[in-house]
């Protein structure tokens, strides 16, 4: 990936030494499917690739806010939140942030047999749109397990672990109802709070307004802000802090991930605000927190 020069703030990003790339195509389990290159950026302004030269790998992108595009086998396609597109292998491409609203992506370069099937339907955006059965903060969880694996060494298991792990993935988004219907959602999943906490969940990248969280409900923002205060005695955006608060305590817990990438994971970009609201809910600082856990 090319970027500008002094990178994006919160990205993360691991590309495979090619001997571990061999040893994966030489695996009869890994040649079907295997990574190369994984990473996330956040916000990438300025983020843009042209490659004129082809390159073996196919590449995932997988856009959750803002938007971008990119140009493969003579078409050019716009690209905007909650959607995912596949760039063929052996073809030349080119992609880009939107130069007002870069876009937050996961990203992947991926080999492998069947590399090209679960490829093929995805040569234009896909969406996945957060719903009532919707699973996104799973498969988001998800992509984390796959890049803390990688993350911990090019082990013979974690090599394999990564690879299982990454075909469940792409099956997620091939067999998008399927994934969706494999949980049954709770009784009482047509309550308008509990659409609106999934909501939140689903969104927890986001920086979402009460509008926004009332308009999926269907109801008016005063209406549904009485309602929901009603029923949780909070209101909606400091029940959403909250459980932006409780994922970056997941994330300090079981990640090594810096606060600023802490901060652009849960959609809140000041790390002096971050810190202030943790302690608010928390009763201590980040940095307490995760020196506290480590005793």
């Amino acid at each position: 990936m090319i970027r500008r020069k002094d990178g994006f703030n919160g990205e993360r990003a691991l590309v495979l030494p090619q001997s571990i790339v061999h040893e994966m195509e030489e695996n009869p389990i890994a040649s079907m499917l295997h990574i190369t290159d994984i990473g996330y950026y956040p916000k990438a302004w300025f983020h843009f690739r042209d490659r004129t030269e082809p390159i073996s790998q196919f590449v995932f992108i997988y856009c959750t806010e803002g938007a971008g595009w990119f140009k493969a086998e003579g078409r050019e396609y716009a690209v905007k939140a909650n959607q995912y597109f596949i760039l063929p292998a052996g073809k030349p491409h080119a992609y880009g942030a939107d130069e007002q609203s870069p876009w937050t992506i996961y990203w992947i370069h991926f080999k492998g047999k069947l590399a090209a099937y679960f490829a093929q339907p995805c040569a234009r955006p896909v969406d996945i749109k957060p719903g009532i059965h919707s699973r996104i903060s799973n498969r988001i969880d998800m992509f984390e397990e796959i890049f803390r694996t990688l993350e911990m060494g090019y082990s013979h298991e974690n090599l394999l672990y990564a690879c299982s792990t990454f075909y469940h993935y792409l099956g997620t988004l091939r067999y998008l109802q399927q994934y969706r219907d494999a949980i049954h959602p709770e009784s009482g999943h047509n309550d308008i709070v509990t659409v609106a906490i999934h909501f939140m969940k689903e969104n927890i990248e986001k920086r979402l307004t009460l509008a926004d969280i009332a308009a999926h409900t269907g109801y008016s923002s005063s209406h549904f802000s009485s309602l929901f205060n009603q029923r949780t005695g909070y209101a909606p955006l400091a029940y959403f802090n909250q459980l932006k608060i409780q994922q970056a305590c997941r994330l300090l817990d079981f990640t090594d991930m810096k606060m600023n990438q802490i901060c652009y994971k849960i959609g809140i970009e000041d790390t002096y605000y971050f810190s202030r609201l943790f302690s608010k809910i928390m009763g201590m600082s980040p940095r307490k927190y995760k020196q506290m856990k480590k005793g």
